[in-house]
């Protein structure tokens, strides 16, 4: 048999559209070549596939994409295509809830511009994370589709390989699988269906029983993506298929299942502002997540508003991990007295501090400042790994308190077991869904408005599927 040729690659991140900080080159770090087959991780020799890695753009989640980057990576990752010659297949590994200005659906004008080069016959098979979007530009332009299935997301390679499959087993066995999708007028954030918790633990489980029905590849449920005010934004189920009228079946269920569980969808911890978190929080080691500056959820990750009220109180060991500021990282190099908040154009206060001490490790400054420690970032990062702690030699347990901006914990906090509070917090990944602004947002989506009637209809990007 001989070698059928694919080519890998794809750009991947959140963009909130009410953070200012711009995503231009240098916020992506490109993944290529053997590190790029190494990410997905598929025996594709096993099929008598030949891998091409082009390369995945990705970044930390920030604010909109500029455009002119947008234009010419999209622009780049076609000509890659082309200078391949004719392909049997492409693995795109995307996320789904980029925001460019004035482009509606970047992911799809991505994807849509691949299947022209590619052609008709090329079977593209894609990945998307469960907090992307999607539209009939991108269902009518793919043959395959998965996506993350667990929030926090610890299924990342499987989902890949999920992808990778449909697509070895479509070219060797000769057949072209169908992608339908249900729109679902929901939308709430992954802090409010976190598949760990109840009512999305046993919805996202049920996925698992519908794949084993006749005819069904992959089930999924996207959440959608809240802090996008686009007219795509919304929750959808996607199901590939190899016969339309089995995949509808499955797809109108699941979007109905998502549907008559929107009332209980709702934070998996305990949740309310600073002072509550603090209350809350006893003498025993606790973390609280600032989630409305969480930089993975495309929050700026350089307000100090909780740092404020730490410092007022100043009654506890605390870390807080970590804010960015690029000016305060500089002038802590130089000095002990720093200005931190809002550097980034995130917004809230301003605050001129002196440290009592500091000390420099990867690129953070770990500042002192009375009871409080401040790991001051040069770039936006997150710290949801041990690891990340570790790295910057910080024992956790010298520690009454941990400050992290996150909304749900990561894997890494949750597994210490110990009490965390989510604040609801100002940022560019709000969780008070009734203070964003709505202006592009179709109606009606729940929450945003309360209603009743909905009926799913599956699509496969072009016309109804009954």
């Amino acid at each position: 048999m001989a070698l059928k040729k694919i080519a890998i690659g794809g750009i991947s991140t959140e963009c909130s559209s009410y953070s200012p900080l711009y995503q231009k080159k240098d916020d992506f770090q490109s993944i290529q070549g053997q590190a790029l087959l190494d990410l997905v991780d598929f025996p594709f020799s096993e099929f008598d596939i030949k891998p091409y890695p082009l390369f995945f753009n990705k970044s930390v989640p920030g604010g909109p994409i500029d455009r002119e980057y947008f234009t010419q990576i999209k622009y780049q990752f076609i000509e890659d295509i082309h200078s391949l010659g004719d392909l049997d297949g492409v693995l795109l590994l995307m996320h789904g809830a980029m925001y460019v200005d004035g482009i509606e659906d970047p992911e799809g004008e991505w994807i849509a511009s691949v299947r022209k080069e590619v052609g008709p016959k090329c079977i593209i098979s894609v990945s998307f994370d469960l907090h992307g979007q999607m539209t009939n530009q991108i269902i009518s332009n793919i043959d395959a589709f998965a996506a993350f299935k667990t929030a926090p997301h610890i299924d990342v390679k499987e989902t890949y390989q999920r992808s990778s499959m449909m697509l070895c087993k479509a070219l060797n066995e000769n057949y072209r699988p169908y992608v339908l999708w249900s729109a679902i007028p929901v939308l709430v954030s992954g802090e409010m269906s976190s598949t760990f918790v109840e009512p999305c633990q046993s919805i996202y489980e049920s996925l698992d029983l519908y794949n084993q029905e006749s005819n069904i590849l992959d089930c999924n449920l996207m959440i959608g993506y809240v802090w996008a005010d686009t007219k795509r934004a919304t929750a959808s189920s996607i199901v590939t298929c190899t016969n339309e009228k089995s995949g509808a079946i499955i797809c109108k269920s699941i979007a109905n299942l998502y549907w008559d569980n929107r009332k209980k969808l709702n934070y998996g911890m305990k949740s309310g502002d600073i002072h509550s978190a603090l209350e809350f929080c006893q003498d025993d080691f606790s973390i609280i997540a600032d989630s409305g500056d969480n930089p993975t959820a495309g929050g700026v990750g350089d307000r100090a508003d909780i740092l404020k009220v730490i410092l007022e109180a100043d009654s506890k060991e605390t870390l807080i991990a970590g804010i960015a500021s690029k000016s305060a990282y500089d002038e802590l190099k130089k000095g002990n007295q720093f200005t931190i908040g809002g550097t980034f154009g995130g917004g809230g206060p301003s605050l001129i501090l002196t440290a009592d001490s500091v000390y420099f490790q990867n690129q953070c400054a770990i500042v002192k400042v009375n009871k409080t420690t401040i790991v001051v970032t040069k770039l936006r990062r997150p710290f949801h790994k041990l690891k990340d702690f570790n790295d910057l030699k910080i024992n956790l347990r010298s520690f009454q308190l941990l400050i992290v901006k996150s909304g749900y914990l990561s894997p890494d906090l949750e597994n210490l077991s110990v009490p965390s509070f989510m604040v609801l917090s100002d940022g560019a990944v709000n969780q008070d869904l009734s203070s964003i602004s709505n202006k592009q947002r179709n109606r009606n989506i729940y929450p945003f408005q309360d209603f009743y009637d909905f009926t799913p209809q599956a699509s496969n990007g072009k016309s109804i599927v009954s």
